[in-house]
């Protein structure tokens, strides 16, 4: 085992822990703030958000907006592949940093307009990913992966535990699943994952406080997602070595 190959697993494997270990009392307080915070957002946000997030669970599994990336050949590197990945998060940071402070200054009702917009963008960072990985995106079996990363990157910590729980040996899960995606309840699929999606943390994707705030917000969000991505991906490698052979 080479140098960078050592280092991913010691990495995976404080992420695993980190996945796997109970709330804290920090964790438990953030939440009850969160939710607080949440009463506070009108109707109207809820209902935007909610609908958001249906038509992505929808278009991901779906539809061919995001399905346009390449695979990388079977013979790339581990380390060619994960540099191009972090220039790809980065790039993607830069331009989520972008949006928040163009909609961010436009005002509230230009970020909630814009909302969907930024989905879309971390939706399109975790399918560039996922093909630099070398995982058929046609398939949306591996679009329904996709849908658990973020739904791991952006949960409280008890969804978190749960959501990683259900992908930690994904290559038996998709024997469950049947081929046809029209066979798939999206329906059930898309109201466990709204409900566990927690509503504060995409609030905070939404840069209603100003250009400044907006872009730090959405660069760090969009930094946490292609982490967790990396880290969810090399899981599946590195239990599963037939995959990256």
């Amino acid at each position: 085992m080479n140098s960078y190959n050592q280092k991913i697993h010691i990495e995976l494997e404080f992420w695993k822990r980190e996945m796997l270990r109970k709330p804290s009392f920090l964790n438990r307080m953030t939440n009850n703030i969160q939710k607080k915070l949440n009463s506070y957002i009108p109707d109207k946000v809820h209902k935007t958000i909610t609908t958001a997030m249906k038509a992505m669970v929808k278009t991901v599994l779906y539809g061919s907006t995001y399905t346009t990336s390449a695979m990388a050949p079977k013979e790339m590197s581990m380390i060619h592949r994960e540099s191009l990945i972090l220039q790809k998060i980065d790039n993607y940071c830069k331009t989520g940093a972008a949006e928040g402070g163009i909609t961010g200054a436009g005002g509230f009702l230009t970020s909630m307009a814009d909302f969907p917009i930024l989905i879309a963008i971390k939706m399109k960072l975790l399918f560039e990913i996922a093909a630099l990985y070398g995982f058929e995106v046609k398939d949306y079996r591996e679009r329904l992966y996709i849908l658990y990363i973020f739904q791991l990157a952006f949960s409280s910590k008890q969804g978190t535990t749960k959501v990683f729980m259900h992908i930690q040996d994904w290559e038996k899960q998709l024997s469950t699943l049947p081929e046809d995606p029209n066979d798939f309840d999206w329906l059930t699929f898309q109201q466990e994952y709204r409900d566990y999606i927690d509503l504060a943390k995409l609030a905070q994707l939404l840069p209603v406080v100003g250009a400044a705030v907006g872009a730090v917000a959405n660069y760090q969000l969009i930094k946490k997602l292609g982490k967790t991505a990396m880290q969810a991906y090399r899981l599946r490698l590195i239990e599963n070595p037939k995959l990256s052979s």
